[in-house]
């Protein structure tokens, strides 16, 4: 498994994770219309070209499924237990169609699970900027951790 366990982790450390993703189309006419969100900034182009973005806007919540994968291969694949929580989620930019994202992540705080011993919580903030360098997502959130076996 390629996922960090509990004691692997180093607060302070920032992760630039590798792997990127270009947002298409396709990913957001799916993404938009299998969750049943009708709003127009993400599928209609001429609506939005009247809007403050003068294109269609990437569905917000794909945004962050996507920051919420792409770290996973470099810190949580199979070694994590659970999500304990999203506390902050923030989109300073719109993701376009066609943007490119990749995501750092840094380690904010580790502590030992009291009421399971053979796991720890880490919180961790990812963040996520498209080929322009621009911060399109923050994610801050715990994470419930395996411990060394």
């Amino acid at each position: 498994m390629s996922g960090r366990y509990f004691e692997e982790f180093t607060v302070g450390e920032i992760i630039r994770h590798s792997t990127t993703r270009t947002v298409t189309e396709t990913d957001n006419l799916l993404f938009t219309t299998l969750t049943m969100n009708p709003q127009p900034l993400h599928l209609d182009e001429e609506f939005a070209k009247n809007s403050i973005y003068g294109t269609r806007i990437v569905n917000s919540v794909f945004t962050l499924g996507l920051v919420a994968g792409l770290h996973v291969a470099d810190l949580t694949l199979g070694t994590t237990v659970g999500n304990l929580g999203f506390e902050e989620v923030v989109f300073p930019k719109p993701v376009l169609i066609g943007d490119t994202l990749r995501v750092e992540s840094e380690i904010l705080e580790t502590r030992g699970s009291k009421s399971r011993p053979d796991t720890g919580i880490v919180k961790l903030e990812h963040r996520a900027f498209n080929q322009r360098d621009e911060l399109v997502c923050r994610l801050r959130r715990a994470a419930l951790m395996q411990r060394k076996p």
